[in-house]
């Protein structure tokens, strides 16, 4: 029997391997404790790693034990507090452990410690943009090798052995030619009137045909290939977020929160996607990054600014024939007037046909009340629309996965 002990050390990422089968095993259970981890966050702390609680129900596996076996006798004493059909109530969880599962000892739920990569990892694993098209070359980074025929040099790696025969043949058969004509002549000739003349004239020639090399220099050829640049996916997504009045802080807590994540997504996923912020009241403005999520301003509501403005920027610095255009707005849903049938006539004419998504998340007050802008925008009946509703923090992040999920994309 041999007996191997590995007494190699590990890196910093120590039991690396170990990891990584863990989180293949358990995915669903971590990604479980994932998202309540995320509802609990505050938005500043929503990219950190951090230590997730695994029930140890879900991860045991079965075992086969060795019972006493045999024959046993066993005489169970009696009780005064119950009878045969009584019910006994559960435990409270201080008395029964971890869940209250019963009296005595219980185990406590497993922490597994995340770190930021696999934290993100999970996090946006099976998340894409929907519709991403490669259209442009823009800043190449990424190139491909194509077959571009033959050349007389190269390396004796990309040597063509058939075409270089090829040629080697079509060689002797042009050179030789002339020869094999004087030949035949000659031959003939001597035929008629045999004399030591033609006999040497023959000899020379069958010597200078013979000496005709088999492949020559010129006849080599090589497979050529040439680096081509590949088309990049240059994308642009447009964050539209309803600052009015009647976003109280609870609501513009929870657009900060999606529109967070959806940040994360794409820095996260995509090098060439850029984003553009836009706040909305009466007025909508372009802002930067710092004042869409901490600003404090706020105003009535007209979404259809917002959606202008949009539009405007759109065909001001974004080519629809060369940019992947997307958006993602958030609100409450509280617009007035004919500013909720003007949006959504604005959304579905100008708009969308230019888009390549469009996602509408809205915050009501109640979780079953519908605002008045989601009921124009339920008449909209284009695949590039997509609409949800938020009303709780733990909804946040598994609405973002049905709106940017592989099968949607």
């Amino acid at each position: 029997m041999s007996i191997i002990i590995d007494r190699r050390l590990n890196d910093r990422n120590k039991n690396a391997l170990n990891r990584s089968r863990f989180l293949r095993r358990y995915k669903a259970q971590i990604r479980r404790a994932v998202d309540d981890l995320v509802a609990r966050r505050s938005i500043t702390d929503m990219d950190r790693g951090g230590e997730v609680k695994v029930p140890v129900k879900d991860i045991s596996e079965p075992a086969f034990r060795h019972g006493k076996g045999g024959d046993r006798e066993v005489v169970h004493a009696g009780n005064q507090h119950y009878a045969q059909g009584d019910r006994i109530p559960r435990p409270p969880p201080e008395q029964g452990g971890a869940g209250g599962q019963g009296q005595g000892e219980a185990e406590d739920d497993f922490v597994f410690s995340l770190t930021r990569e696999e934290f993100m990892n999970l996090f946006f694993d099976d998340l894409e943009l929907p519709r991403l098209v490669r259209n442009v070359l823009g800043d190449v980074r990424e190139y491909k090798w194509r077959r571009a025929g033959y050349t007389p040099s190269g390396v004796p790696a990309n040597l063509s052995v058939l075409r270089s025969l090829r040629n080697a043949q079509a060689r002797r058969i042009a050179v030789g030619a002339p020869l094999r004509a004087e030949l035949e002549a000659a031959e003939a000739e001597y035929a008629r009137a045999p004399s030591e003349e033609l006999a040497q004239r023959i000899e020379a020639l069958r010597s200078r045909l013979a000496r005709l090399p088999f492949l020559d220099e010129i006849d080599l050829r090589f497979r050529h290939r040439v680096r081509e640049p590949q088309p990049v996916a240059r994308a642009v997504m447009f964050c539209l977020m309803d600052v009015s009045a009647s976003m109280t802080e609870d609501k513009k807590d929870l657009a900060k929160r999606f529109f967070t994540l959806l940040y994360l997504f794409l820095s996260r996923k995509y090098e060439r996607v850029e984003l553009v912020f836009i706040r909305h009241t009466d007025n909508a403005q372009e802002v930067d990054e710092q004042t869409f999520f901490y600003g404090t301003q706020s105003g009535g509501t007209v979404v259809l600014s917002a959606l202008k403005l949009m539009h405007e920027i759109i065909q001001a610095r974004y080519d629809p024939t060369s940019w992947n255009l997307y958006g993602a707005q958030a609100s409450d849903g509280d617009a007035f007037g004919a500013d909720p049938e003007k949006s959504r006539a604005f959304l579905e004419e100008r708009l969308l046909p230019q888009l390549r998504y469009f996602a509408y998340v809205e915050i009501p007050d109640e979780p079953d009340a519908v605002g008045m802008l989601a009921h124009a925008y339920a008449r909209i009946d284009d695949p590039a629309f997509a609409m949800k509703s938020v009303s709780a923090r733990n909804q946040i992040y598994p609405v973002l996965r049905e709106l940017f999920a592989k099968d949607v994309a």
